[in-house]
């Protein structure tokens, strides 16, 4: 007997659910925990639109981030700050930023510089708020960076794998050519094998006359390291070697199938639907085909798997019986995988999404069905619920159609619970009204010249074609030079309407966005069928485990901290004093509460800006103790977008590397860059540095003398180890002058700037420094030394550089009562540069190779729903493409591409 569910409760308005439930307290606290969860806990989700696909060593990053909050999809007012990381192949931060939010809106830019290598690089974006619920829903995306300004080594490498027992065998073949393609003949090897950051195997080669090596090695621990980088170094003369790191996803080949009955289990008796994913060693998804046999050898049905290894196949699971899934690989082998267990009781939730109106939905229980039992639907969006529905089980099965207009475009949720209140099974599926930004693009005409004027003009509306207010970034690039698939592109829709609510790695999530048809419908249907996902667990949200919330919403910039006295009791009404030693300029005072702590609070300073904070007891004595408060940085995690990783980084971007050549060539021409930069890749003579840390703006060691930590081992004082050791330097009461300019002014001696980490102290604050603290000490006596100092460096600079054990310590207390601080202010951008060929002086000789032609991430929408932007062609002639990205003030976004051709 089937039956429709009788109670169907749209949650516009969640009180209009509480008014229906009221009577049902079970019910009643489902809801109430989803409603605290909603309201305690709200979700943000960040998305960077970035200008290109991959990047070049010289090359600028530039994007713009969206904040919102999860409920909605509006712009997010919660956070205030957003913090943005370039990540590289070493999971190590390279760059970080912290940028203002304005209404949840930011841009920023990264310069890849001459220190970077070519390789793999992550960008992670985040607030404060959202580490109180995990990375896994941070933005994080992986790219290529290449080289080829200072690159002379071109590299490939194929893999093979073998196995023995347990132990995985991997022969990497790699050539080595220069960058016309001829082979690196007779060329000696370095080499080292590390996996999950140990060294497995070292060696040496030879490369053929075809400019080859082979390296194999073996993973004897294949269930603890999993995959790393093979780093070489070849030897091209006696002064030169070039450095090429190679990814190792996995020392195996061995693929992995997966299967997931619909609604979590495989129920005795229940007919279902099972999804399956095939993934290769690499991650990525594998063509298979296959059959489902009983424990007797029957075979019940075939299947084939659709995009990415995903597909599905009906089951009829009986008692007593287990099922094997026998699977062909496109090389021809095959394998046989166990399915799950069978219960011997349950439910199943069966959902078909085909509809265009409804979702048509079945509820199966194999359980005895008790008069008065009920059973509970709740169906939720980013923890919102917009239906709830109950029904008594007076029969085993139960249909129900559902109109899809109840929810809103995005992942939904569909939970069962069992006449015990216990979630029972659980299904996601995706809503997708279409009601995206309709982003008209357009151009006086199609066919341009290079170097004219362009103007693009957007034209912005809703689903229902009213125009809209929206902020939008604009990139247009020479897409002849910056080639690349739609489907694998990082965009606004995928990432905010799919990947941020997804746990773990999903291949090409903009493929089911680009080009919409019912068959990317069915195999979206599909990754929600076997993708892992949970924002939370039920089981800990009903029984109040809610999560414990470290980190708070920052709306502000603000140095807080306590005082104490030296025997650790609070300095109670003591004077606090922030002052900035360099960068903007700060001068602030407050007084300790009754636990001695203070706060300066609503700052707002550059990333240049360094700080000394001083305090005094409440007789204005120093002898007090500073605790500054710090949030941790966020680690930095294995990626989970590995499967991405690029193994031959400059092989795979060659085209849009050598016009970055020319383009650098052309820039050095002009004499706009150096010449002796860009020689990253190159190791000419290795030389260490005079000095590890230095503040020196003349360079680390670039001094008239040089003062070790050794030797100042045996002194109480520093002006002890400085009187006699350095000639033409002299103490006078604890103060240090240089000979020259004890008479240089008519006010008298002027006495040595003291510069401690780069700040610029007072001199008689040298004599507060434990000598066991510094690490070195630079003299500067001479003008061509002091000169970059200006006016204060008159009468000479001794640069103090401390001993930092911790590298991620901004702080350093170097007496009672007055410590330095370097916090992390915001970053200023940049402007993106694109030349004004109506300008007279622009120099018309120079060739225009840029690949990004226009960059623009603060174009807005007036009432009308229209914008424009304007900007001149490079010299490039092929098709050209602009990339449009948007919210409007309702939380609706939007995705255009408009291409043009430039002769």
């Amino acid at each position: 007997m089937n039956r429709r569910l009788l109670l169907l409760f749209p949650s516009l308005i969640l009180a209009a659910i509480f008014g229906f439930v009221q009577e049902d307290e079970p019910l009643k606290k489902i809801i109430s925990q989803i409603e605290k969860y909603r309201a305690e806990y709200p979700q943000e989700k960040v998305h960077l639109h970035m200008d290109k696909p991959y990047y070049a060593i010289g090359d600028n990053i530039w994007f713009k981030a969206y904040v919102v909050n999860a409920e909605k999809n509006e712009l997010s007012g919660l956070s205030k700050i957003l913090y943005v990381d370039l990540i590289n192949d070493k999971d190590s931060v390279k760059q970080s930023l912290k940028l203002p939010l304005n209404l949840g809106l930011a841009w920023g830019d990264f310069s890849l510089s001459d220190s970077l290598k070519e390789g793999n690089y992550r960008i992670r974006a985040y607030t404060t708020w959202m580490r109180n619920f995990g990375e896994e829903y941070f933005f994080d995306k992986t790219f290529t960076v290449g080289n080829s300004i200072s690159n002379t080594v071109l590299t490939n490498v194929n893999y093979t794998f073998s196995k023995t027992g347990n132990a995985e065998k991997v022969v990497a073949d790699i050539q080595y050519t220069d960058m016309d393609g001829k082979p690196l003949v007779n060329k000696e090897v370095n080499y080292n094998v590390n996996l999950d950051f140990r060294n497995i195997s070292k060696g040496k080669a030879t490369t053929n006359t075809q400019g080859n090596i082979t390296i194999t090695f073996v993973n004897n621990q294949p269930f603890i390291l999993k995959s790393g980088k093979i780093i070489t170094s070849i030897v091209l003369d006696e002064k030169n070697s070039v450095s090429k790191s190679f990814p190792v996803k996995s020392t195996s080949n061995q693929a992995s199938v997966q299967f997931f009955p619909e609604g979590g289990e495989l129920v005795t008796g229940i007919r279902t639907r099972v999804g399956f994913k095939a993934v290769g060693a690499d991650g990525l998804g594998m063509k298979v085909s296959g059959y489902i046999t009983d424990k007797s050898n029957n075979k019940l049905t075939e299947f084939v798997s659709e995009h990415a290894g995903m597909g599905l196949f009906p089951l009829h699971p009986l008692a007593n019986e287990t099922y094997t899934a026998h699977i062909k690989f496109e090389d021809g082998s095959e394998k046989t995988f166990d399915l799950p267990r069978i219960q011997p009781k349950g439910y199943v939730l069966n959902v078909n999404n085909t509809d265009a109106e409804n979702l048509n939905l079945t509820i199966t229980t194999s359980e005895i069905v008790q008069a008065d039992a009920k059973f509970t639907l709740v169906a939720q969006t980013n923890g919102v619920v917009h239906f709830v529905a109950k029904n008594k089980l007076e029969a085993q099965s139960f249909n129900a159609k559902i109109p899809k207009k109840r929810f809103p475009t995005g992942i939904l949720q569909l939970t069962v619970f069992s006449p015990a209140n216990q979630p029972v099974s659980e299904r996601l599926v995706f809503i997708n009204h279409s009601d995206f930004l309709k982003i008209n693009l357009n151009t006086p005409k199609t066919d341009f010249d290079k170097r004219e004027k362009i103007k693009l003009s957007l034209d912005v509306k809703d689903a229902t074609s009213k125009p809209v207010v929206g902020s939008f970034s604009v990139a247009v690039i020479d897409e002849t030079k910056v080639p690349s698939k739609e489907s694998s592109e990082t965009t606004i829709l995928s990432n905010l309407l799919l990947s941020s609510d997804l746990k773990g790695f999903i291949e090409e999530p903009n493929y089911y966005f680009s080009e919409m048809s019912d068959t990317k419908v069915r195999q979206l249907d599909l990754l929600l069928l076997t993708q892992g996902w949970r924002r939370f667990e039920w089981k800990s949200i009903l029984s109040d485990s809610f999560p414990n919330l470290v980190y708070q919403p920052e709306s502000n910039m603000e140095i807080t901290g306590r005082v104490k006295a030296l025997n650790g009791k609070p300095v109670i009404g003591g004077k606090v004093t922030l002052f900035s030693s360099s960068g903007d300029v700060f001068l602030m005072d407050t007084v300790t509460d009754a636990k001695g702590e203070f706060k300066f609070q609503n700052l707002t300073f550059s990333d240049s800006t360094k700080f000394i904070v001083q305090a005094r007891n409440e007789r204005d004595r120093k002898n007090v103790e500073i605790e500054l408060d710090r949030i941790p940085a966020q680690l930095v995690t294995k990626n989970k977008n590995e499967p991405m990783l690029e193994i031959n980084v400059n092989r795979s971007i060659l085209p849009y590397l050598q016009n970055s050549k020319n383009q650098f060539d052309e820039l050095r021409r002009y004499g706009l860059v150096g010449k002796s930069i860009m020689l990253a890749e190159v190791k000419v003579v290795e030389k260490k540095p005079v000095l590890k840390n230095s503040s020196n703006l003349n360079g680390a060691g670039n001094a008239d003398a040089i003062i070790k930590s050794e030797d100042l081992q045996n002194c109480t004082f520093i002006t002890q180890c400085i009187q006699g050791r350095v000639a033409g330097i002299v103490v006078n009461n604890g103060i240090v002058y240089s000979v020259r300019s004890m008479n240089s002014s008519f006010r008298g001696p002027v006495p040595m700037q003291i510069v401690i980490d780069g700040m610029m102290v007072e001199p008689e604050f040298i004599s507060s420094i434990n000598p066991l603290d510094v690490e070195s000490i630079e003299v500067l006596k001479s003008g061509a030394n002091t000169a970059i100092y200006g006016l204060r460096g008159g009468g000479g600079v001794l640069v103090i550089n401390t001993k930092r054990p911790d590298l991620n310590k901004d702080y350093r207390t170097y007496a009672p009562g007055i410590i330095s601080y370097n916090p992390k202010g915001f970053h200023k951008g940049r402007e993106f540069y694109a030349p004004d060929y109506a300008d007279p002086k622009i120099n018309t000789k120079m060739a225009d190779l840029r690949t990004t032609i226009y960059w623009n991430p603060n174009v807005v929408s007036d009432s009308t729903g229209k914008a424009s932007v304007e900007f001149f062609n490079g010299d490039g002639p092929g098709t050209y493409k602009a990339i449009v990205e948007g919210i409007d003030i309702n939380g609706k976004i939007g995705r255009q591409i408009y291409r043009y051709s430039v002769k």
